[in-house]
C-alpha cells in the first residue's frame, strides 16, 4: 500500500480569492498532490486547504504554500474572529493510508525546519509533532494570538522550535504538527425537531450533558437539572453522592478509572468552586464532538458529530449506539452522511462489522467492503456518496498493464518488446492462484458445517487478498524494473565517463530487475500456503479450484525464479548474486512439494 499523508493548512485569508487561488495553485504546482478541498470563510478571514499524496510531494507542496502565503498575507492588516497567529497559521500533517503517526511527526518536523530556515518565520511544533507537553495543546501554543507574539517571543519558555525568536511582522508564526484524521459525520434522522438531535448527540459525544432526574423517560431534555450543593457532590452517572469533590473524584476514579478534575476542567468548570453549578453525566464515546441541528435542504435534523481519532471511536460504532438509542425514544435513523473524505480504515472497519454480523466473509475485494459500509451506514441517504472520491487510501491496482482488458493485457505480452514478459506474468500467475484461495474459503462460508470455524477462515480469505493485491501490483512493478534496465542502455556512451555511468545504471537496474521477481517468487510461496489451507478446509464442490489454484502459483514460483536466475550475472556484483542465491535457497523445492500434496489431495477427491 502507498504511503498517503493528509496536510489540512490554515491560512489568515478567506476573503481575497485571488490570493487563496495563488495558494493552491501553488500546492498543484507539485506532481502527485491531490487537492481536495478548499474551504474559505469571510467572517473568520481563513480558509482551509485539504490536500494528500505520499510524502514527499506533501512535504513539498506544504512549504510552497507557506512560502507562497508569506509573500501575500500581511498580518498586521488581518482582522478575523477566529484565533491565529500567522500567515500560515497551522500546518497539520495526518496519516490516511499505509503511514504512521511517527512518520507524518517527522514529517512536521523537516518541513518546520525548512519554513524556519529558509523563510525566517518562528515555527512551534504542536501535537505528536511537540517537542515538550507544554506545547501539545495547539491552544497553549496560540495563546495571544498575533497580537500577543512578540511578548511571546521574547520569554525563553516560548522559543520557537525553528526559526527566529523575533516577531516577524508580516507573517507572524506557524504551528506545524501531526495529528490524527478527523472524519466529520453525520447521523440523519426522521424528523425536523432539533431537541431530537441534541438529545441523542449529548448522550453519545465525549462532553455529555447536565445530569437530569424526574421525567428522563424516554426524553432526558424533559427531566431537571441537577446542581452541585454545599456538601452535596452528586455523580453523574449513578445514584452516589459524595460530601465533598474530593470524595466524589476518589468514587469516580475507582469506578470509572479516569480523573474528574480533568473532566470538569476540559469543560471550562473550576473543581474547586463547583456549587451552583450543573452536574455532568459522562457521554458513551471519547475522542467525539456532538451538536443537533437542522438542515433545510435535507428537511431533516442531525446529529452532527466530529470524530477526532477514529481509530479508537469508529462512525460505525456510533452510529450503532445512536440506532439504539434512538429507537428508545421512537426516533428512527434514516442513514447518514459523511462530510469531506473518509481513510479507507475506518470504511474497511465498518464493512467488515456488518459482514460479521451477517456471518458472511469479511476476506473479499476492498470496493466490496466499502460497499458493505455504505449501503449499512445509508451513506447515500442524504448525499451521494461517491466511493472514488470520498474513500481515501483505498487499495486499487494502478499501472499500465494492470489497466489493460485481459485481451489488451495477452497482446501486449506477445509483441517484439521484452517488457512486460516472464516476471509480469509470474507475479499474474501468483495473484491468479491467490483469488481462488480466496474463492474457495468464501464458498464455504456460511455452510452450516463451517460456523464453527467462521474467524479462522475470515482470516484466511483476508490474508488472499492482501496477497492478491501485492501480486498485481508486482505485474507493473517487475516491467517498471526491468524498464530501468532499458534506460541505462539507451544511454550515452561517447566518453569514459558517459560509459562508466552508463554502466553503473544498467548494474543496478539489473539488481533491481532481480530483487522484484525474487519478492514475486516469495509471494506465490505464500499463496500456496493459503491453497493448501483452503483445500484442507475440505470442501468438495470447491476443491478442484484450490488445485488450479496451487498449479497457478507454482507457477508463478518457477516463471519469477527464472527471471531471478537471468538478471543475476548481469548486475556483476558476486556479493549480491550469493546473497541472493542464498535467498532462493530451497524456495523451489518447497514450493513443488506443497504443490504435489495439493494435487495428490484434490485427485483423491475425484
Amino acid at each position: 500500500m502507498k504511503k498517503i499523508i493528509e496536510c489540512v493548512p490554515n491560512f489568515s485569508e478567506g476573503r481575497d480569492l485571488d490570493v487563496i487561488r495563488q495558494i493552491t495553485d501553488a500546492i498543484v504546482s507539485v506532481q502527485d498532490v491531490q487537492l481536495l478541498d478548499v474551504d474559505p470563510g469571510a467572517s473568520t478571514n481563513r480558509t482551509v486547504v485539504t490536500f494528500i499524496g505520499e510524502p514527499e510531494p506533501v512535504k513539498e507542496a506544504a512549504f510552497r504554500a507557506v512560502q507562497k502565503a508569506a509573500s501575500l498575507i500581511d498580518m498586521s492588516r488581518h482582522k478575523g474572529e477566529h484565533a491565529r497567529f500567522g500567515a500560515t497559521d497551522v500546518c497539520p500533517f495526518v496519516p490516511v493510508a499505509g503511514a504512521t503517526m511517527e512518520e507524518c511527526a517527522e514529517i512536521a518536523r523537516q518541513v518546520g525546519r525548512r519554513i524556519g530556515e529558509e523563510l525566517g518565520i518562528p515555527v512551534y511544533l504542536y501535537e505528536h509533532a511537540a517537542s515538550i507537553p507544554g506545547r501539545k495543546n495547539l491552544a497553549d501554543v496560540r495563546s495571544g494570538e498575533y497580537e500577543g507574539l512578540a511578548a511571546k517571543l521574547a520569554k525563553p519558555d516560548w522559543k520557537p522550535d525553528f526559526g527566529p525568536a523575533e516577531f516577524n511582522r508580516k507573517s507572524g508564526a506557524t504551528a506545524v504538527g501531526a495529528r490524527e484524521f478527523l472524519i466529520a459525520y453525520n447521523i440523519n434522522l426522521n424528523t425536523t425537531d432539533r431537541r431530537y438531535a441534541n438529545e441523542l448527540a449529548y448522550e453519545l459525544r465525549e462532553r455529555g450533558r447536565w445530569k437530569r432526574t424526574g421525567n428522563i423517560d424516554p426524553f432526558y431534555y424533559k427531566g431537571e437539572v441537577v446542581y452541585f450543593a454545599e456538601g452535596k457532590y452528586p455523580d453523574g452517572n449513578s445514584d452516589f453522592v459524595a460530601t465533598s469533590f474530593r470524595e466524589l473524584a476518589a468514587f469516580y476514579q475507582e469506578k470509572y478509572g479516569s480523573d474528574l478534575a480533568k473532566r470538569y476542567r476540559s469543560i471550562g468548570l473550576d473543581p474547586d468552586n463547583l456549587v451552583g453549578s450543573p452536574v455532568y453525566q459522562d457521554g458513551l464515546f471519547t475522542h467525539l464532538k456532538g451538536i443537533g441541528w437542522v438542515v433545510d435542504a435535507y428537511q431533516c435534523a442531525q446529529v452532527s458529530l466530529n470524530l477526532t481519532n477514529y481509530k479508537v471511536t469508529a462512525p460505525h460504532q456510533v452510529l450503532e449506539a445512536a440506532r439504539e438509542l434512538a429507537g428508545k425514544k421512537g426516533i428512527v435513523i434514516t442513514g447518514s452522511e459523511a462530510v469531506g473524505v473518509v481513510p479507507f480504515e475506518a470504511m474497511q472497519q465498518a464493512g467488515r462489522f456488518y459482514l460479521e454480523r451477517m456471518q458472511k466473509s469479511t476476506g473479499i475485494p476492498a470496493r466490496d467492503i466499502v460497499t458493505t459500509a455504505v449501503q449499512a451506514m445509508g451513506l447515500n441517504d442524504v448525499a451521494e456518496f461517491d466511493i472514488d472520491k470520498k474513500v481515501i487510501g483505498l487499495p486499487v491496482a494502478e499501472g499500465p498493464l494492470v489497466g489493460k482488458s485481459v485481451a489488451e493485457f495477452v497482446d501486449e505480452v506477445s509483441r517484439d518488446t521484452p517488457a512486460p514478459g516472464g516476471g509480469s506474468i509470474a507475479a499474474l500467475a501468483g495473484a491468479l492462484g491467490s483469488a481462488l484461495a480466496s474463492m474457495v474459503v468464501n464458498l464455504s462460508i456460511g455452510k452450516g458445517e463451517y460456523d464453527s470455524r467462521y474467524e479462522d477462515l475470515c482470516r484466511l480469505a483476508e490474508k488472499a487478498q492482501d496477497t492478491k493485491d501485492e501480486l498485481v501490483r508486482m505485474i507493473d512493478a517487475d516491467t517498471n524494473a526491468f524498464n530501468e534496465v532499458l534506460a541505462g542502455i539507451r544511454m550515452a556512451k561517447d566518453t569514459p565517463e558517459q560509459i562508466a555511468i552508463r554502466s553503473q545504471v544498467i548494474r543496478a537496474g539489473y539488481k533491481t530487475a532481480s530483487e522484484v521477481p525474487l519478492r514475486t517468487a516469495e509471494l506465490c510461496r505464500e499463496v500456496l500456503g493459503l491453497c493448501q489451507q483452503a483445500a484442507d478446509i475440505g470442501n468438495t464442490a470447491v476443491m478442484s479450484d484450490a488445485g488450479v489454484g496451487a498449479l497457478m502459483a507454482y507457477a508463478g514460483v518457477q516463471g519469477a525464479i527464472h527471471n531471478v536466475r537471468i538478471n543475476l550475472p548481469n548486475t556483476k556484483d558476486e556479493a549480491f548474486i550469493t546473497r541472493m542465491t542464498a535467498r532462493l535457497g530451497s524456495l523451489l523445492s518447497e514450493s513443488k512439494t506443497i504443490c504435489e500434496s495439493i494435487q495428490q489431495q484434490v485427485e483423491s477427491g475425484f
